[in-house]
């Protein structure tokens, strides 16, 4: 059991998800939104990359599991350290994903921000729609406009802090492209590059100039955010499933108390991916009693129920034994799936329809 080979078990699993209509039933209002979020675990063992962090670990040690979780589906993960800011590995998460669903929109919370992330993305092709804790205060600070804040009028709702130096963008454009072939070829690490980028206190002009144009398109972001419902809707939406994830994760770390018992960091990453393909291998298996109720359904004619399965999530884990017997025989036995799916069907038809959404086993 190797890192590598899990890696890859996981991008198959990943792709033939990506390939069931089912899945494209899942897009938000039509389109691939994806999320990013970081999850704490502490260790039971003091280890290379673990460190201190009161708030979530006590007195202990932890490390972060970082995954990029589309439609519920863990797609890329890394493990990094509990004092690494999260914004500096969405770009990794993102670019070096090895799986054919690519996200045209991508959220994370407040953590996954910072002064580069909205520019690089978009250079990549990607929308940053992230969600904030103090939306208000951000719209006090952070919103930059073409004109100086003098000619939006008196009456003006939200007036920018100050003008965006567009002139500076364009004389180091050149430059900044360079940083975008240095990222797009991995000639350097992303995380530590992004991280440099945006904290560095060296006020250099290359660094000012990708700082305004990271600017100006979340200024924009910003402004759409506060006047759509949808777009806010979208976002809380997409991080939902992120968390729905990541409660998953915690019900199968359940062993050691959750602690991670491992004394290397390639030990810490294979049981990071084991535990991924653990949950896609899972999907899998919901997605496909889905799909086959799903057709039960239509040659029943019951086409109102058909299209209600449709809805249900296949991040569930209710019908799932993690205390049960493992066998590794020759010849194991197949899994009793038109049996669960006559049983499911029975059982939802003599819900009332009040409690159907949330109690259906899949």
């Amino acid at each position: 059991m190797r890192l590598e080979t899990l890696q890859a078990a996981n991008t198959i699993i990943v792709n033939v998800l990506a390939a069931s209509p089912l899945f494209r039933q899942h897009n938000i209002d039509g389109v691939v939104h994806s999320s990013s979020d970081g999850q704490k675990f502490e260790v039971d063992r003091d280890t290379v990359n673990a460190r201190y962090s009161p708030k979530y670990f006590g007195m202990g040690k932890g490390v972060v599991a970082a995954t990029l979780v589309i439609n519920g589906v863990p797609v890329n993960a890394r493990l990094i350290s509990a004092h690494d800011h999260e914004s500096h590995w969405v770009f990794d998460v993102l670019y070096n994903n090895p799986t054919d669903i690519q996200p045209e929109i991508h959220s994370t919370d407040t953590h996954g921000t910072n002064q580069v992330n909205f520019g690089l993305l978009h250079v990549f092709g990607h929308r940053f729609a992230p969600r904030y804790a103090d939306l208000p205060e951000k719209m006090r600070t952070s919103l930059y406009g073409f004109q100086h804040p003098s000619q939006y009028g008196a009456d003006a709702l939200f007036r920018p802090v100050r003008k965006l130096n567009t002139d500076l963008i364009v004389r180091q454009w050149d430059a900044l492209q360079r940083v975008f072939v240095f990222l797009a070829r991995k000639t350097t690490s992303q995380s530590i590059l992004i991280s440099k980028l945006s904290s560095a206190k060296r006020r250099n002009p290359m660094l000012q100039a990708l700082w305004e144009y990271d600017a100006i398109h979340a200024s924009s972001y910003h402004l759409e955010y506060v006047d759509s419902p949808p777009l806010r809707r979208n976002v809380h939406m997409a991080l939902n499933r992120g968390e729905q994830y990541h409660q998953l994760k915690r019900a199968i770390a359940h062993a050691n108390g959750g602690k991670l018992r491992f004394v290397t960091e390639e030990e810490q990453e294979i049981w990071n991916e084991a535990c991924r393909l653990l949950i896609n291998a899972m999907l899998y298996y919901n997605l496909t009693l889905l799909e086959r109720a799903i057709a039960a359904k239509e040659a029943a004619g019951d086409t109102a129920g058909a299209a209600w399965l449709r809805t249900i999530s296949p991040v569930a884990w209710h019908h799932v034994n993690f205390y049960g017997t493992f066998t590794f025989q020759d010849e194991p036995l197949a899994p009793p799936i038109d049996d669960s799916i006559a049983a499911g069907l029975r059982y939802r038809h003599q819900q009332p329809a009040s409690h159907e959404a949330e109690e259906v086993v899949v």
